[in-house]
């Protein structure tokens, strides 16, 4: 119920700041090449000691490396966004797990049609770095259950856009290839992640969805929103792979900020294990991850 109140709230921030969102400022139209982000490092950290009201030690650290690389002349335009994320975190008594791990690429090439519509291709590719593992227990009782290119996703296929700026676009591509790689040998026999037993890969073929807003709430904070869908037409065309992220980034001054996320993710290809009565039952099941930090950003 919590993480459903916080998505839902986000949501109509969201909404909410469409109206109020200040138009973006022109294009320099001499430059062809545009690059900008950010790196960000991210802490949180909690201590007790002797404390009547009890609480247990933790620690944090996150990091993020954001860029993107855009090109335009004429009527065409090549967006390319990278992100690549990792962070661990240290409870009393458990030890370090990690809380962050991705590796995401997007690219959008677009040929202008009209003022704000573009015809597109898009490619997006997503991974991990580090083996992923469910925790049954205190100390290191774990189960693997994701790795390396264990899953990995590429999504590609021929569409149009709506592009405002680069803080509001939205692109659709009703004919779109999405492969997912399973290079692990005991996901890939056990048909982990949608693929048919001993296979390592899984190919689909249907619709897409990739938006993208971001605005100012009120100064010096901004909200960051992505959604991502996609439905396969080769097989149940209604179970609709959905991925919604929500960045808040609170600006202290130049270099500090503070940080909170959420991404929700629905896929039906997805099985994470869960406990019932002492056996462990595989479900797919809505996946919440939350992120909360202060620290260091730099920008250029």
């Amino acid at each position: 119920m919590k993480n459903t109140l916080l998505f839902l709230t986000l949501l109509c921030v969201s909404l909410a700041g469409y109206a109020q969102a200040p138009p973006a400022a022109p294009p320099d139209t001499t430059r062809i090449w545009t690059i900008h982000g950010q790196n960000t490092f991210l802490i949180n950290q909690s201590s007790f000691s002797h404390w009547a009201a009890g609480g247990g030690n933790a620690f944090a650290a996150n990091v993020v490396f954001d860029y993107d690389f855009d090109y335009k002349k004429d009527k065409w335009s090549w967006d390319n966004k990278v992100i690549i994320g990792y962070g661990l975190s240290k409870e009393n008594g458990i030890g370090w797990r990690k809380n962050d791990d991705r590796i995401i690429l997007n690219s959008l090439l677009g040929y202008k049609a009209a003022q704000y519509w573009l015809y597109t291709f898009y490619a997006n590719f997503q991974t991990q770095f580090t083996n992923g593992y469910n925790y049954t227990g205190t100390g290191d009782q774990r189960t693997l259950i994701s790795a390396p290119f264990a899953p990995a996703y590429l999504t590609f296929g021929p569409g149009f856009a709506y592009k405002k700026s680069d803080n509001l676009r939205v692109n659709i591509s009703p004919l779109a290839a999405r492969i997912t790689m399973v290079q692990n040998d005991s996901f890939s026999n056990a048909g982990s992640f949608g693929v048919t037993p001993g296979n390592k890969s899984l190919f689909e073929f249907g619709a897409s969805l990739d938006g993208y807003f971001k605005f100012n709430v009120v100064p010096n904070v901004a909200l960051e929103n992505i959604l991502k869908l996609y439905s396969n037409y080769l097989k149940t065309p209604g179970n609709i792979y959905a991925d919604y992220t929500a960045n808040l980034f609170m600006k202290v001054n130049k270099f500090v900020t503070v940080n909170a996320g959420v991404e929700l993710v629905s896929d039906p290809n997805t099985k994470v294990p869960v406990q019932n009565n002492g056996i462990t039952e595989y479900h797919s099941l809505l996946q919440v991850k939350q992120i909360f930090g202060a620290g260091l950003t730099y920008k250029f």
